[in-house]
């Protein structure tokens, strides 16, 4: 049983000096399967730590709905046998890329503008959430004998907000919840930053991905004494659909890691193995230099460009950062565990099976509900997935422009059971104009909640209304059709499947929809990984073996899903694709992967 303190130029562990060498791996971003051998290619690099969020809204989807907190446990255990230690950020805000910053949809729906404040009512739930996970990092603390050193209060406050209240009171309660070892916060190297986010009696640690003196000649303006510490060395970064990848040169970032050190600086490594966003979970920024502008959703893939690819294999970044590292090591390092082996034998999988979009929502859709305005996803009770809204034009009447204002974030719209359009949050209105009387169907899909600066928390769904020239269309039936609905067991196989030849016809038939097949595996138990494509389909979701394996779209720049060996099973497998715009042809194909590196996960690099 050791402690763990802040010294006042070092961290110390039962008095004696260390430097924290760490890296970030989410373990909810990796299945667990593979923590092991995650965990052994940190150490492999040369690090002695791992930091990991801690997602709440993937914990309570749904007030009360508590699911698997001790995953987060059992993360901390694996650790432990890795012979690493554990830095904890439980937020409740996280940003991390993830949907809504880790905020759950209730909460945010609820409290609006008041989340991340001093707001009673928004610290008794968060109050609540703490007594419920903290149990599992108290019992894990280094003075129990466990792996955790730090836990952070809140993330990157300084970002968002300036209240010293409702910060003072976060540390207070991870104090009352039995947190002993130190507390820290983490912001940007800028005066607002610090003074927005900083807490007294916490340490004080700086986020950037260069110039590493003049960040830490910043932080210690704001804090003289104590260690320094980078909490976030953005070795890479992270990729939005419809736009170029973005990419770091390796060298270059290898040099950046040697400053930090240089300045007698402990790190940790942002990422050091990213994973995948599985399930819809990727969240989403907004553009323009105060991130109120654009809206830029997040893809699948959280490979960030990291020294251990999407897949888990060492990419060049790897083998620099390591001799950077191993000059600060305490003795040799660990040899790498062996490469993981991808998919031997390429396979295509049939999807001899379909069913409409309207039947895969009579199947496993939530009640219809009807209201004078369209109700929002919050409203709804909907975090990921889509809604139906559908709505009357009254008539006669002649022809007139239709749209959705305050659309988030994109609809495949109907007039009388015909395609009429798509529309987008900047391109709200129908190419052709609506005469009435109709009837309306829009499908609207939230393509990832903003997961940082001040839109944090801003509704899905039709937020507006739906406008008829000047006039808005009252008496809106709503019905969402949330992802995790296809996670309860034998819900698909109530689905009214039917040939794929069936569905030729009229309308939209055999364009979008749920389709099914199977495909056949071999040797499944060796197989770590393999990469699944769609060419030809247009936009949603894939599932293996009820495993969601994340959105894909034809935007790009992602081409292929990443697949996680422990999900395929030997023989015979079974893979459904949700998709709501336009199919391809009806298979899709399954392979070894991507190249090792950023080429993973099918990205086209410029």
């Amino acid at each position: 049983m050791t402690d763990f303190t802040v010294g006042d130029d070092c961290f110390r562990l039962g008095g004696r000096p260390v430097r924290l060498l760490s890296g970030a791996l989410h373990y909810f971003r990796v299945h667990e399967e593979q923590w092991e051998h995650r965990l052994a290619m940190l150490a492999a690099m040369g690090l002695n730590c791992v930091e990991t969020y801690v997602p709440w809204n993937l914990h309570e989807p749904r007030e009360g709905v508590v699911r698997d907190v001790g995953a987060l446990g059992r993360f901390l255990d694996a650790v432990e046998r890795a012979g690493l230690w554990a830095i904890v950020r439980p937020g409740p805000y996280i940003c991390a890329e993830w949907e809504n910053g880790g905020l759950p949809v209730w909460v945010t729906g609820r409290f609006g503008r008041r989340v991340r404040t001093r707001d009673g009512e928004y610290r008794a739930v968060v109050e609540r959430w703490f007594r419920e996970l903290l149990p599992q990092v108290v019992e894990r603390q280094v003075s129990r004998g466990g792996p955790v050193i730090l836990v952070q209060a809140e993330n990157e406050y300084g970002s968002y907000g300036s209240d010293a209240v409702y910060l003072g009171w976060l540390a207070g309660l991870l104090r009352q919840c039995g947190v002993t070892v130190p507390l820290f916060t983490s912001d940007g190297p800028e005066d607002h930053m610090l003074t927005g986010g900083s807490v007294p009696g916490l340490l004080a640690t700086a986020n950037f991905g260069s110039g590493a003196r003049e960040g830490f000649e910043v932080l210690r303006r704001y804090q003289p004494k104590g260690p320094l510490m980078c909490m976030e060395f953005w070795c890479g970064w992270f990729d939005h659909w419809g736009a170029e990848p973005v990419l770091r040169d390796p060298e270059e970032a290898a040099g950046a890691l040697r400053e930090i050190l240089e300045c007698g600086a402990s790190v940790n490594v942002y990422m050091a193995h990213g994973g995948t966003n599985f399930a819809g979970w990727a969240g989403a920024n907004r553009g323009g230099p105060l991130q109120d502008g654009e809206f830029q959703p997040t893809v699948t893939s959280y490979d960030y460009d990291a020294p251990v690819d999407e897949y888990g294999r060492a990419t060049e970044k790897f083998h620099l950062f390591r001799k950077v590292l191993e000059a600060y090591a305490e003795g040799p390092l660990p040899a790498l565990p062996p490469e993981p082996a991808g998919l031997a034998v390429p396979v295509r999988a049939e999807l001899a099976e379909w069913v409409g979009l309207g039947d895969v929502l009579e199947a496993l859709g939530d009640p219809e509900t009807e209201s004078g305005v369209p109700p929002t996803f919050e409203e709804l009770g909907v975090d990921r997935g889509l809604v139906r809204y559908r709505v009357a034009v009254p008539g006669p009447r002649r022809a007139y422009p239709l749209g959705a204002s305050g659309l988030r974030d994109r609809a495949v719209v109907y007039v009388d059971g015909v395609r009429a359009g798509v529309l987008t949050e900047g391109s709200g209105t129908l190419p052709e104009p609506v005469a009435g009387p109709a009837e309306v169907e829009l499908w609207v899909e939230s393509l990832g909640r903003v997961n940082y600066g001040p839109r944090l928390g801003e509704p899905k769904g039709v937020t507006g209304g739906v406008l008829h020239e000047r006039q808005y269309l009252h008496g809106v039936r709503a019905r969402g059709l949330r992802l995790d609905a296809f996670e309860v067991a034998g819900a698909v196989a109530a689905v009214p499947f039917r040939p794929v030849g069936a569905a030729a016809g009229a309308g939209d038939a055999g364009r979008t929809g749920l389709f099914r097949g199977t495909f056949t595996v071999g040797g499944a138990a060796g197989v770590d990984h393999a990469g699944l494509e769609l060419p030809g389909w247009s936009r949603g979701f894939v599932w293996v073996n009820g495993f969601c394996l994340g959105r894909y779209w034809s935007a790009g720049p992602q081409r292929t899903l990443y697949v996680p060996g422990p999900v395929l099973r030997e023989g015979a497998n079974e893979v459904w694709v949700l998709e709501l715009e336009e199919a391809g042809e009806p298979w899709v194909e399954l392979g070894p992967g991507a190249p090792v590196g950023r080429g993973a996960p099918g990205v086209v690099q410029p």
